[in-house]
C-alpha cells in the first residue's frame, strides 16, 4: 500500500506527511486538530483533558441548529471547537488550550467561551501558566447575543490571570479571526503565531469591498502583523515547544504582582 501523500499549496512540492505537518520544501504550515498538536507539544502521557463533557445547546432554538452540531462532531471527532487540558512541557506544568477550525470554523459560543474562562480561573487556582492555540472565524452566531457575550466573558477570565501575576502566552493560528481576536487572542503576555497564519477581526474580502480599494500584499498574514506590533514572534512548529519552556522559565523568575500577594 502507497504511503500518503500531501501536495503543498504553497509550492506544489509532493511530500509525506509528519508529525509537524510541514512542508519540507517552503515551511508551509497546513492546519492542525487539537490532537496532533499535542503529539508534538506535550510530554508524552502527560496530557490531563477537563471539562470535556461540556455540549452546546441551542439557547435561541435555531432551526437546523442541533443538526450541525452533530455533524460537526463527526467530522472533528470532538465535542467543541475547543480543547483544554493540563500538560508537562519539557517537565513545566502548564494548562493547554486548543482550538479546532474543523469544528464549525472554530466558531466561539457557549461552551468554547467556558472552557477557555474554566482554563484561566483554573491557572488561577492551581497557579499555572496558559497556553491558547486559537483558530477560528470567529462568535458562533447560531447562538446569537450569547456568543457574543462570551467575549466579554474570556476577557475577564484572562484579567484575573493578570491579577494573579500568572502569564498567559497565545499562539495564532491560521486562521484566527472575529471575536476571538477581538478578545482573549490579544490578550496574552507574550503573543506567537505560526508562520502564514491569516489574523485579523473581518477578513481581506469584507476590508476591500468595504474600502474599495485593493489591499497590501500580505495584508494580515503573520508576518504582516508582527511588522506593526501585534504579533511577538512568529514560532514554526518544529521550535513552539522548546520557545514555550523557554518563556515558562522566563516568567517564573518575574515577582508576583503586589494585588495577588496580598
Amino acid at each position: 500500500m502507497a504511503a500518503e501523500t500531501l501536495t503543498c499549496p504553497d509550492c506544489g512540492a509532493v511530500h509525506t506527511p509528519e508529525i509537524f505537518k510541514t512542508c519540507p520544501a517552503c515551511g508551509y504550515h497546513y492546519r492542525m486538530e487539537p490532537r496532533e498538536r499535542i503529539a508534538y507539544l506535550a510530554d508524552p502521557g502527560s496530557f490531563q483533558e477537563f471539562s470535556a463533557n461540556l455540549r452546546s445547546l441551542n439557547p435561541i432554538d435555531l432551526s437546523g441548529y442541533e443538526k450541525k452540531l452533530s455533524e460537526a462532531e463527526l467530522k472533528s471527532r470532538m465535542k467543541d471547537a475547543i480543547l483544554t487540558g493540563t500538560c508537562l512541557i519539557e517537565g513545566r506544568a502548564l494548562i493547554l488550550g486548543l482550538m479546532s477550525f474543523t469544528f464549525m470554523g472554530g466558531s466561539m459560543g457557549s461552551v468554547v467561551g467556558e472552557k477557555v474562562s474554566r482554563a484561566l480561573l483554573k491557572a488561577v487556582e492551581e497557579r499555572l501558566p496558559v497556553a491558547l492555540y486559537t483558530t477560528s472565524g470567529g462568535a458562533r452566531m447560531q447562538e446569537g447575543i450569547f456568543s457574543l457575550l462570551q467575549m466579554a466573558k474570556t476577557s475577564s477570565a484572562a484579567a484575573e490571570l493578570d491579577k494573579a501575576g500568572l502569564p498567559l502566552f497565545i499562539l495564532l493560528c491560521d486562521p484566527t479571526t472575529g471575536g476571538v481576536t477581538a478578545s482573549f487572542a490579544m490578550l496574552g503576555d507574550i503573543i506567537l503565531a505560526e508562520p502564514g497564519a491569516l489574523i485579523g477581526f473581518a477578513g481581506p474580502r469584507v476590508i476591500e469591498g468595504t474600502i474599495r480599494a485593493s489591499l497590501p500584499e500580505g495584508f494580515q498574514r503573520a508576518e504582516f502583523q508582527q511588522e506593526r506590533g501585534f504579533v511577538d514572534m512568529i514560532v514554526p512548529r518544529k521550535e513552539q515547544r522548546r520557545v514555550l519552556a523557554r518563556l515558562m522559565d522566563l516568567h517564573s523568575r518575574i515577582p508576583v504582582k503586589a494585588e495577588a500577594q496580598r
